[in-house]
């Protein structure tokens, strides 16, 4: 019964966050009104999923992906204005977490997407 009611938490939290009408988060100090990440693309994904950046993005920046559970999925560092991150077996059904991050730590963009399998 306890887990119901946490699964019923988890997803009446999900419905209500997604209703929020803040697609991005910056967090580098700058005017905010410029995403370092242009599009990122099939979503739902299916097998792949493509992000695309900035020219002007910094080459030290990590994108990050966690499951909706908070497990950290994948971690890549950018190195081309295109990245293409291949979603293998351990990628289930449902939403994930994208975030740029700086070399501090520091969340510069966020997002989420969804996973079709």
């Amino acid at each position: 019964m306890r887990k119901l009611y946490l699964l019923l938490f988890i997803i009446s939290c999900f419905c209500i966050s997604s209703y929020v009408g803040v697609d991005h988060v910056y967090n580098d100090g700058t005017d905010g009104n410029s995403p370092k990440i242009t599009h990122f693309y099939p979503n739902p994904a299916t097998s792949y999923i493509n992000f695309t950046f900035e020219s002007s993005v910094d080459k030290t920046y990590t994108l990050q992906i966690y499951s909706f559970m908070g497990k950290k999925m994948n971690e890549t560092r950018i190195t081309e204005n295109k990245l293409t991150i291949n979603l293998d077996d351990n990628y289930f059904r449902g939403l994930y977490i994208y975030q740029l991050k700086d070399k501090t730590g520091r969340i510069i963009e966020s997002g989420k997407f969804q996973v079709n399998k």
